[in-house]
């Protein structure tokens, strides 16, 4: 149902049209336009997402991340969002499309046809990000075959600051997909035995 309730939250949204911000805006600058800047990529994030596959997947990946979703708490208690959205539902053309929306969501067969297209969407682009992920750790592995970057990797590792910050991006949920990826890379009998191979000639150099 998550997904059909961004579906829904994306129909409303795009009612009204968001400029990002001036084009010579320098970030940065102005906290204040700043936050204007922020909320409206957040929205324009929104609507793309409900086009795109593997956007609206990243999309809910990122919402399994605690410190994103902080964010976001943060950015939905200010000040500039709550203008925003009070501005927004007194918008004639979001109140119109509330009601549109409400009416299509009351209609069953209507609602089941939006959450069967948004659930499709999701597994186009969680394939795509899978694959996306693949294809990160196989030129990862081509990469590690030249010694010198194996030697330059293995250096890395020493360092206590580098595993510090391995080990907290292990914690990203957003790392899981290359986890995934590289287990299922392993079922191949030859990438699995130039992986123990990698990993053997890696341990050597600890």
């Amino acid at each position: 149902m998550k997904v059909l309730s961004l579906f829904t939250t994306t129909a409303l949204l795009s009612a009204v049209g968001f400029s990002s911000a001036a084009d010579d805006y320098v970030y940065g600058k102005d906290p204040k336009k700043d936050a204007e800047y922020d909320i409206s990529m957040g929205m324009a994030g929104i609507q793309q997402a409900a086009q795109d596959p593997k956007l609206l997947a990243q999309l809910f990946q990122d919402m399994q991340d605690p410190e994103l979703m902080a964010e976001a708490k943060k950015m939905m208690e200010s000040a500039d969002w709550k203008k925003k959205m009070k501005d927004l539902t007194n918008d004639k053309a979001f109140k119109n499309n509330i009601d549109k929306v409400q009416k299509t969501m009351e209609d069953p067969n209507e609602a089941a046809k939006m959450q069967a297209k948004m659930e499709h969407m999701m597994k186009v682009g969680q394939a795509e990000l899978h694959n996306d992920a693949k294809g990160t750790m196989s030129e990862a592995m081509k990469a590690m075959a030249d010694p010198t970057v194996m030697a330059d990797a293995a250096r890395m590792m020493k360092d206590p600051q580098f595993q510090q910050q391995l080990s907290q991006m292990a914690k990203d949920p957003s790392f899981k997909k290359y986890i995934s990826a590289m287990q299922d890379m392993m079922q191949d009998p030859g990438t699995k035995r130039q992986m123990e191979q990698m990993s053997d000639s890696f341990r050597s150099q600890l």
